[in-house]
């Protein structure tokens, strides 16, 4: 039988006083919650295009969301194995 499972992430982001800040939140289908969050601060010598603050941020909110999922498998691994695990991306 094929299983498939499904998992959402919820992207958020907002802008207040040239600062561009995201949320990445995983949901999978058995209740399991993961939140990685990200920033964008505009240079000042920058032109201000917010779409360019909602890009970076929403990468580094997506990258560290993805650092807690590697951490979260390596913690379920060594809970198995009772050997410490490093994993990395």
């Amino acid at each position: 039988m094929k299983v498939i499972n499904r998992w959402v992430v919820e992207v958020t982001v907002g802008e207040a006083d040239g600062r561009t800040y995201a949320e990445a939140e995983l949901h999978d289908d058995i209740g399991n919650h993961l939140v990685g969050s990200g920033k964008a601060v505009l240079n000042p010598a920058d032109e201000d295009v917010p779409e360019i603050g909602d890009e970076i941020a929403v990468a580094r909110a997506l990258t560290d969301l993805g650092r807690r999922l590697l951490d979260t498998a390596a913690m379920d691994i060594e809970s198995i194995s009772h050997e410490r695990v490093r994993l990395s991306g």
